[in-house]
């Protein structure tokens, strides 16, 4: 697919935006853009490179959340670096996700992204989310405080506790 650069008149901020309409959009190809070969992205689990891997990880993310939408809490340019606090929606109930069955919960993600761009491509990305909160999010650890939070808790203490009398 063909792709053009972004107009050299949007600033940093303008084209981190374009990115985030663009994901809300479905439509990753078009990120193409903003990315090139050696753009590198780092997420909580998974350090990528290219705008292919990238594109993956992207599609991969919107078909696990069908009514994926991110919104800019807020944005701040500095020179080449834009920093994002967003807030991403959704309902995990496509496909699997990071090895994560549908479980067709809702979803309320909050994180940062701080990106570097230069002449209008990001040329790096640090994502940065509360895995904890996603795995509760999505059923896989049990809510904070619950009988199965302090039961699994206590579980956890014992094989700790455990594990320091076997290494004396």
């Amino acid at each position: 697919m063909a792709t053009t650069n972004p107009p050299a008149e949007r600033s940093n901020g303008q084209q981190v935006r374009r990115l985030f309409d663009l994901l809300n959009a479905g439509n990753v190809d078009a990120l193409r853009d903003c990315w090139t070969s050696d753009t590198v992205e780092r997420f909580p689990d998974a350090t990528l490179r290219g705008a292919d891997a990238i594109a993956v990880y992207f599609k991969a993310a919107l078909a696990a959340l069908p009514d994926w939408h991110i919104h800019i809490e807020r944005l701040v340019e500095q020179d080449d670096d834009v920093f994002v606090h967003w807030q991403l929606t959704g309902t995990h109930d496509g496909a699997p996700f990071q090895g994560v069955a549908p479980t067709g919960r809702r979803i309320v993600l909050d994180g940062m992204d701080h990106f570097v761009l230069r002449d209008g491509a990001i040329v790096s990305n640090f994502v940065v989310f509360d895995q904890m909160q996603f795995a509760r999010a999505v059923g896989l650890l049990p809510p904070d405080r619950s009988p199965a939070d302090r039961a699994l808790k206590a579980a956890f203490n014992a094989k700790t506790r455990l594990a320091r009398r076997l290494r004396r």
